[in-house]
């Protein structure tokens, strides 16, 4: 199928890699049909583009690029939304926006850590899992002598 996108411009998308979100995303409910694209020369930020709404694209990434690490257990109805068979197939993605408080001199990108996006790699199904609850911890990560302090959300 052909889809023009604002960002990638006309596309050729095979049906194998949409990715159905069935309830939507909290917000855009009626958006339930996703493409999920990267650029080259970026490997943080992929793009998770509505292909029922044009208007309608999340930057996403890896929350591992962030050094945050989900532990969570998905209820019987969102095992049951996504198919879920096998856990390994499973992959988290955070949504990321741009935060507008800080000044221009230091732009900065935030992750929505309490709602990451949760896709069925082998049915390709996907749920927004919102953490009511969530526990933080700290992990230190020895790095060429230097020790690295990062949050992860649990």
């Amino acid at each position: 199928m052909n889809f023009k996108s604002k960002l990638f411009g006309e596309q050729l998308i095979d049906p194998a890699t949409v990715i159905h979100f069935p309830l939507g995303i909290p917000g855009f409910e009626d958006a339930k049909r996703y493409k999920l694209f990267h650029q080259e020369d970026n490997a943080i930020v992929y793009w998770l583009q509505c292909l029922d709404d044009a208007d309608v694209v999340f930057s996403v990434a890896h929350p591992a690029q962030f050094n945050i690490n989900y532990s969570f257990v998905l209820t019987d109805a969102e095992v049951a939304t996504l198919q879920l068979s096998h856990p390994e197939d499973i992959l988290v993605l955070i949504l990321l926006q741009n935060d507008q408080s800080n000044s221009a001199e230091k732009p900065t990108i935030k992750g929505s850590i309490k709602s990451p996006i949760v896709i069925n790699c082998a049915t390709q199904i996907g749920i927004q899992k919102n953490l009511r609850h969530i526990e933080q911890s700290i992990t230190l990560v020895e790095q060429s002598n230097e020790i690295e302090v990062a949050e992860t959300a649990g």
